[in-house]
């Protein structure tokens, strides 16, 4: 029997993230509540659920501020200007991006982002998906000042080696698939295995893969870009035309390939001054769907791909053997003309197949980087800001919804055991996995004063009707009540 080729596999860890909008949360749960309980509960929830939201935002509402009070400082477009009429020494601006940073990454983290590490990058650029060139990022462009700073008085675990230039959150996984007939890189693929064979029976396949051999290691059978303990995550595998099987019917008709996606990525960066006045803008940008293996689209200021000193060394090392063995044989009195036409159009064939792969890479990534303009950039600057902030709030309320629902429905329960009912209840009910931050939930129902913790260490919630009694009438309701007043009054 042949070799089977291992699959490439990754194992994607379960995040804090709950994946459902909230108004199809609270509508599921508020059926649950009609089925065994009265209208008048069912009125109560939707109470709560609304005045836990407007208190929550409340919370949150002067961090927010002073958030994006700091950012208008440095927003690309107006923020030299806002600065310049504060009149502000440089170290006092320094204050402010340091402020700007640390409020930031708290947002960061209440909104379940995490700091790509290195090996989570080398996981995600081990494979090739639609980017096929070799993206390189100007660092002569990229400001090393501001990270450095701050990561200097606030130290991390885990940073990148680019830390101090750009930095690139992530949150949450999906998958991509391309249907095609991936016509161009399926004749690549063919070059490719018969170059390959062609090196192999002349024997000068341990010329050119010598070095690169010497370095590589077992691969694993899969492997894991990794967030938390748990052992439950998605296993996605990666299909490329690389790796699949050319028969007739898949040489002739379309393919799929797919290839696992971060959801969210947010890139922070700021450009290296060319003048002596230093620039103090911060760039934020914010990106959606994006492949693990074309990740490089999102990096900032990125250099004009070309070919690779790889591409350059094939391109001599094949013209030189072919040269070799073409002299070589015209000195031979008995050289048979069709094995040096072979040769020579083998070697024509590979330099003409790795220049026009080249240009058609190149058209790719053109193609590539205008979609991530259009399509895969979801917003920039204030507008990312705005959504961030927007994005805690919403997790918040989904966390302490669910979190009451459970102990009201099912009595009290441990931390533990109300963590594992949270999330059996989301994947009953949704069909969808996350790692429930049961503590945080926790927090925000004992601050609202509707949740209590016995001496055994179970916690309890009080009945519908008095947790809206205290958690009291919201301004935003006293609002609404007004507006409605005064609708009926112009009637």
């Amino acid at each position: 029997m042949g070799k089977k080729k291992k699959k490439d596999i990754i194992h994607l860890e379960k995040e804090s993230v709950i994946p459902i909008l909230k108004h199809k949360l609270i509508a599921a749960l508020a059926n649950r509540i009609s089925i065994e309980r009265s209208r008048s509960d069912v009125d109560e929830f939707l109470k709560l659920c609304q005045r836990v939201e407007y208190t929550i935002r409340a919370w949150y509402l002067l961090q927010f501020e002073d958030l994006m009070r700091l950012y208008s400082f440095f927003e690309p477009i107006h923020g030299a200007k806002k600065l310049e009429q504060q009149n502000l020494t440089p170290e006092e601006i320094d204050v402010f991006e340091q402020n700007f940073l640390a409020s930031l990454f708290q947002v960061m983290e209440k909104s379940n982002f995490k700091i790509a590490t290195d090996e989570e990058i080398e996981v995600a650029l081990s494979a090739q998906y639609r980017l096929n060139l070799p993206i390189v990022v100007n660092e002569n462009k990229l400001d090393k000042r501001l990270f450095t700073s701050y990561f200097a008085a606030h130290p991390q675990d885990d940073l990148p080696c680019f830390a101090d230039k750009f930095i690139i959150f992530r949150r949450g996984f999906g998958i991509d698939h391309l249907n095609s007939y991936f016509i161009m890189p399926k004749i690549n693929t063919i070059i490719s295995r018969f170059w390959r064979c062609f090196l192999k029976v002349t024997g000068l396949k341990r010329l050119f893969f010598r070095k690169r051999n010497a370095h590589i290691t077992e691969v694993p059978k899969s492997i894991e870009i990794s967030m938390d303990n748990s052992d439950e995550g998605l296993y996605v595998e990666r299909i490329r035309i690389e790796k699949i099987k050319l028969s007739i019917s898949n040489l002739l008709g379309k393919v799929t390939i797919q290839e696992p996606t971060f959801d969210r990525i947010i890139v922070v960066y700021r450009r290296a001054s060319a003048k002596k006045a230093r620039a103090r803008n911060i760039y934020v940008k914010h990106f959606k769907s994006i492949p693990m293996a074309d990740m490089e689209i999102v990096l900032p200021e990125k250099k004009n791909p070309g070919l690779t000193p790889v591409d350059w060394v094939k391109f001599i090392v094949s013209a030189v053997i072919g040269l070799i063995t073409v002299i070589g044989s015209l000195s031979n009195p008995k050289a048979d003309i069709r094995v040096i036409l072979a040769i020579l159009t083998s070697v024509v064939g590979y330099c003409v197949k790795t220049y026009f792969t080249f240009q058609n890479n190149l058209v790719s990534y053109q193609s590539l980087i205008t979609q991530s303009v259009y399509d895969k950039q979801l917003d920039s600057g204030r507008g990312t800001l705005l959504h961030l902030c927007d994005d805690v709030i919403q997790q918040e309320v989904k966390e302490v919804i669910v979190s009451f629902f459970i102990l009201m429905v099912q009595g009290k329960a441990t931390r533990q055991e109300l963590d594992q009912r949270c999330e059996e209840l989301i994947t009953e009910e949704f069909n969808e996995k996350c790692n429930f931050d049961v503590d945080d939930a926790l927090q925000k129902l004992q601050k609202l004063g509707i949740v209590a913790k016995d001496p055994a260490g179970k916690y309890a919630c009080t009945d519908l009707k008095h947790a809206n009694e205290i958690i009291g009438t919201t301004t935003e309701e006293l609002v609404l009540k007004a507006n409605q007043g005064d609708s009926s009054f112009g009637r």
